[in-house]
């Protein structure tokens, strides 16, 4: 029985090869697009799953409160103590307790190789209790118990050693003027791509506490750097744990200086590691994460693709119900059940799927490479390890096959023998009105998209040309170090004999940078010295910083290099951070008193506000200070007509002044647009999905079109011989679709609306919804409609009446 299904199936195939060509198209272009995106979003789940405690590993992260309740700060790392206290306090309860400290990209030296690790982290020695990853040389117990041991991965013994054993080997740490050999005493395997933070080599905390000196950090509250991890009994309840963190708060780090307690304004967090990659994104992470949001996104897409597929796939179906109505009513007549007809058409539905689904696996493995290359990941579709992968698309075939392929085979199956062998036939009911609201349905889809990717263009073109309130072009940013700061004015004075360069600062901070810097403080007003009950970050700069940077004064007076006060008590604000003061004005808070940490002084200048940060975040209160030893970043102003020379002139400068490591430099306006990476990618992705929705969508208009022409051929011959004109039967027949094209896009256009303000709601400053994206996608999916439908229509309207009336 099957295997005659399948013969008639593969007959009929064959018989209307254009048909099944444009079918099985649809069908794969679906399919394909929805395994990709399947197996992304499995991709972004399976983050750190791979640890055999991964359900009992949580991150601890910190956030300071303002007096008023509301988020001042909130860091993925604590400070040192919190580690090893959180340990001995919860004894039974925190198993393990582990930290991991980013090494600063230091420089790696052998006898042979100098390379600048940006991968490197101290780590405590338990960290193999609590992660899985696999060592193939070393005793996890002890390969970091010793401080200056070393763990490197596979990829990092071979950039070193080649093929040699590394086990036993120094490697040199350079960095902040320490030279510290390390002794490799274990390999690793490569961390798992899905990691929400990749290493290549571990250094033993041991080194750090000799370093520092264990009292020191012990006592550090302040250094917030330290990535910490708890490792809990399988089984616990952490929300007990959760309940007792204001105690341990309040016992270690005592009462604030208004007498409060610590816990008002400290609070500790807890996240499994599972949930890091997808739903963290604090003021610090160690590496940029992924978004839950961007998952949702994605796999609503890949449904609204698999859907307009099955809707194109019922739609050529039915279409072809004329030519397949005699055999219906030839099956009926020689007995055949209603329920054979049935299986018949859902067996060549299937097969059609399974053909389909062939070919969606060609295309996958052809497109593979481009899309890893897109999201940056190492997908693979390996069905005989990926059992999940197996599963959907044994899911996608029965999905496509059996609810795709129902509507179709209850349509012809229900045609009536004797209407048939008349030579004409109506299914049952009013079957029209069904199929027109599937490509109601499937323009509804495809204009929701386009309107997507117009107002998310609009929202990257908005924030890559809105004022940032400070001159943001030919600003390079290069590391600094300790010989460049000991002897600044030279270095300044070498440069700026370049022809080229305009201008050389030093600052902790720049521009497109996150500002993780605060300390708490004090300021005068109306005669009294009041607390700050707000986070007022810090960024350390010299004295030609704030002109380097086309940053407006708008009240007060810049730093001055020959006034000896202004390098120890002298301090510049931001606007906003003198409104939250509560000041009336920029020209009142000049030379007000202001304590901020150790230091006090004056407010000697109020600057115009601007964005230092990203338009994602809000303009933050900053405060800007002169000091020494703080600055990290040279930022060098250039002439673009003299980039290249310039370039030149500084690496060769670099190479001394950073003896051994490489030339490494970024520019400020790239390093603004280089954080809209993940809007960028929604971008191209909802863009190159809504051009397959939009063909599919034409393909299943074009099954419409397909139907009503062959339904209302004699129709068309009639009306030509009483003299209609092409175009007006052209007009009568494409009528239909426009109207339900325009019911697609009323429905799209307020849901499209309400869901780009939900997702503009993510950005602190945003633009406008504008109009056009409303009126592009309407005037797209018409123009689609009309040349679709006028490409199959035409045909039947040119085409000879006699030809349609000769039966007549």
């Amino acid at each position: 029985m099957l295997k005659n299904h399948i013969v008639i199936a593969l007959r009929n195939m064959l018989r209307a090869r254009v048909y099944s060509l444009i079918n099985i198209l649809g069908l794969a272009i679906g399919m394909a697009a929805t395994i990709l995106i399947v197996l992304f979003v499995q991709d972004e789940l399976s983050y750190d799953r791979y640890h055999e405690n991964s359900d009992w590993i949580y991150r601890v992260s910190r956030e300071w409160l303002n007096t008023d309740g509301s988020s001042n700060l909130h860091l993925g790392h604590l400070a040192p103590p919190f580690a090893p206290l959180l340990e001995n306090d919860f004894e039974g309860v925190v198993l393990q307790a582990v930290r991991f400290l980013g090494g600063g990209n230091p420089l790696m030296t052998t006898e042979e190789k100098k390379i600048q690790e940006e991968r490197m982290f101290f780590a405590d020695p338990d960290i193999f209790k609590v992660f899985s990853w696999k060592l193939i040389f070393g005793d996890p117990a002890t390969v970091l118990s010793d401080p200056h041991s070393l763990v490197l991965t596979e990829s990092a013994a071979q950039r070193y050693f080649g093929d040699e054993d590394p086990i036993g080997k120094t490697i040199t740490y350079n960095n902040f003027g320490e030279q510290l050999p390390m002794k490799v005493t274990g390999l690793i395997q490569d961390v798992p791509h899905n990691s929400h933070f990749q290493f290549d080599m571990l250094c033993a905390f041991g080194t750090v506490e000799e370093v520092f000196g264990r009292e020191n950090l012990m006592s550090n509250w302040g250094s917030n750097n330290y990535a910490t991890y708890l490792l809990f009994p399988e089984g616990y309840d952490v929300a007990d744990f959760e309940a007792q963190i204001p105690g341990f708060i309040d016992k270690h780090l005592g009462q604030t200086s208004s007498d409060q307690p610590q816990s008002t304004y400290n609070k500790l967090h807890l996240m499994p590691i599972t949930d890091i990659h997808l739903y963290s994104h604090l003021d610090s992470e160690i590496e940029p994460n992924g978004d839950i949001a961007y998952v949702y996104i994605y796999t609503i897409i890949a449904v609204f693709i698999l859907v307009i597929a099955c809707i194109n796939f019922m739609n050529l179906s039915t279409a072809r119900s004329a030519r397949r109505a005699k055999e219906v009513g030839l099956r009926k007549v020689m007995g055949a059940f209603r329920i054979s007809l049935v299986r018949q058409f859902m067996v060549e539905s299937v097969f059609y799927a399974l053909i389909a689904l062939l070919l969606s696996l060609l295309v996958i493995h052809l497109a593979l490479p481009f899309f890893n290359n897109f999201v940056q990941k190492e997908i693979a579709l390996d069905l005989f390890e990926n059992q999940f992968i197996f599963v959907i698309l044994f899911s996608i075939i029965l999905f496509v096959g059996l609810v795709a392929g129902s509507y179709p085979a209850l349509y012809l199956s229900s045609f009536k023998p004797a209407s048939i062998l008349k030579g004409g036939h109506k299914a049952v009911g009013d079957k029209v009105n069904l199929r027109s609201v599937l490509v109601v349905l499937q323009f509804f889809i495809s204009i929701v998209l386009v309107i997507g990717v117009g107002i998310i263009e609009d929202q990257l073109q908005y924030m890559r040309t809105k004022d940032l309130g400070f001159d943001q072009s030919n600003l390079l940013i290069l590391p600094s170090s300790g010989p460049i700061y000991e002897q600044f004015e030279n270095v300044r004075n070498r440069l700026l004999r370049q022809p080229g360069i305009e201008g050389v600062s030093l600052a902790s901070r720049v521009p497109s940078g996150r500002l993780l810097d605060s300390q708490g403080g004090a300021y005068e007003i109306d005669g009294e010295m009041k607390k700050i009950g707000f986070r007022v970050a810090d960024v350390h700069i010299d004295h030609s910083y704030l002109e380097n940077f086309g940053i407006e004064l708008v009240a007060g007076r810049n730093f001055n290099p020959d006034l000896a006060i202004d390098s120890t008590e002298a301090f510049i604000l931001n606007e906003i951070a003198v409104i939250q003061l509560g000041y009336e004005n920029a020209e009142a808070a000049i030379d007000k008193k202001f304590d901020y940490g150790p230091r006090k002084g004056r407010i000697i200048g109020v600057v115009k506000d601007f964005h230092f940060e990203s338009l994602l975040q809000p303009i933050a209160p900053i405060v800007f200070l002169i000091t020494t030893g703080r600055h990290n970043l040279a930022c060098i102003r250039y002439n673009p007509e003299r980039k290249e020379e310039v370039l030149e002139h500084l690496q060769e400068q670099w190479s001394f002044l950073r003896e051994g490591f490489p030339f490494d430099y970024f520019e400020v306006s790239e390093s603004f647009d280089e954080q809209y990476e993940g809007e960028d990618k929604l971008a191209t992705v909802v863009r190159w999905f809504s051009a397959l929705a939009i063909v599919v969508a034409a393909l299943g208009l074009f099954g419409l079109a397909s139907f009503i022409t062959e339904q209302r051929i004699k129709e068309i011959g009639i009306r030509k011989v009483l003299g209609a004109t092409v175009l007006q039967v052209l007009v009568l027949l494409t009528k239909g679709f426009t109207l339900l094209v325009l019911v697609g896009f009323v429905i799209a256009a307020p849901l499209a609306y309400y869901g780009m303000d939900l997702w503009l709601e993510g950005f602190a400053y945003q633009g406008a919804i504008k109009v056009w994206p409303f009126l592009y996608a309407g005037c797209f999916a018409l123009l689609v409609a009309w040349i679709t439908v006028s490409f199959q229509t035409l045909r039947a309207v040119m085409a000879n009446p006699v030809d349609a009336l000769r039966y007549e």
